[in-house]
Formats: C-alpha cells, structure tokens, sequence
C-alpha cells in the first residue's frame, strides 16, 4: 500500500463543507484508507486575482491505487462536487480541488500528472497543514523537511486555522 498526502481545497460556495464532503467520498472509496487528517486552515489564494479565500485541508492515506488511478478517482470526486475545470489551466474559483502532493517517495512527471506537487515547496496553504501531520515528512526532490520547506518560504500566503481535524 502506498503512503499518498492529498491536499483538499475550496474557496466558493460552502468550503468547508465542500472539503469535508471529499474527505468523506475518500474514505469510503474502495482501496483508500485515510490514516490522518490536518485541521482545516482558511488561506489567501495564491497567484489569483479573487477575494474568496480557500478553506484547505490535507489527508494522508493508504492505497493500492496507482497515481494514475488515484487521479482519476480524485477528478470523480471533484466532478460529483460541482468542479468545473477551465480550459486554459489558469487558477480559478472552485467547489472543491483536490492534489496529489506525495505519493510514497515517488517522482513523475507526465502530462496529466507531476509528483511531487510542483509547487508544494511554494505554498504554504499546503505546508502549514502538513506541519500538522507530518513535519520530518522529507521532500523527495529536495530532500528537506516540511518543517525546512516552511522555513525556506520567501513570501508565505495567509494561512489562518479555521476549525478542527476533518
């Protein structure tokens, strides 16, 4: 089984709702165990001109899913939930988004999928709720912490706590 981080994000609509559903979905989806959750946290959005914050959590599960898989099971879940894609890949309002950050120490990099996340590093919408639940976890492109990656962030976003564990 592989050890995957999901990062769970909505800035319309009923956002913590909307995060709370997908982790639900994930947990009773076959071949996904979730071991741990983070707190949810509300965070400025990142490199997007909107004045709806993001209510993010991060999930840490279990699965016998391939990344490919997964993604597939994920972009489901984001459909179900009312995510309406855009088609220039710009950042824009959403239901709900959820990325894959991590999956065991694997690294790939194809059209449809980048793992690592590629901008985990950058975001500390993402890294402040991996503080949470796994500050040692080791970044397999930088080989740092999550805890040094936090350290390292140059102009962190607003990361507010916003509620308890999912």
């Amino acid at each position: 089984m592989a050890i995957v981080f999901l990062s769970l994000g909505s800035n319309i609509g009923d956002r913590l709702g909307y995060v709370q559903q997908a982790a639900s979905i994930l947990g009773t989806t076959k071949d996904i165990n979730i071991i741990t959750t983070s707190s949810f946290y509300e965070t400025e959005p990142w490199q997007m001109d909107s004045p709806n914050w993001f209510v993010n959590a991060i999930v840490q599960i279990s699965t016998s899913l391939s990344p490919e898989e997964l993604l597939i099971v994920i972009q489901r879940i984001e459909s179900q939930l009312g995510r309406e894609r855009s088609e220039r890949r710009e950042y824009t309002d959403r239901t709900i988004d959820i990325d894959i950050l991590f999956y065991d120490n694997k690294i790939m990099n194809t059209d449809k999928l980048i793992i690592p996340h590629r901008f985990f590093h950058r975001r500390a919408c993402m890294l402040v709720p991996m503080l949470e639940i796994a500050q040692d976890y080791i970044h397999p492109l930088f080989n740092k912490s999550i805890s040094d990656l936090y350290d390292e962030l140059e102009e962190p976003e607003q990361v507010v706590l916003y509620g308890t564990r999912v």
